[in-house]
């Protein structure tokens, strides 16, 4: 299993959580919801790796929070 640090914000305008991966530039994606976030950067990791030599399965996110505190 891999981990993958994320870098996670809200938007103050539109709500949304947004988040990026940053060894990947251009890494990111967004949701209504945090679990959403989730469910769309692990689709775009595993776009990110389809190509290469790793696989992933199951990743593990750390993601950590810039800005404020979940649910703020």
């Amino acid at each position: 299993m891999r981990t993958f640090n994320v870098i996670v914000e809200r938007d103050p305008d539109a709500g949304f959580f947004v988040g990026s991966v940053p060894c990947w530039p251009g890494a990111h994606s967004q949701g209504a919801t945090f679990d959403e976030l989730e469910k769309n950067l692990r689709e775009v990791i595993a776009m990110i790796l389809e190509d290469g030599e790793l696989h992933i399965t199951d990743p593990f996110f750390a993601f950590y929070l810039r800005g404020g505190q979940l649910g703020d």
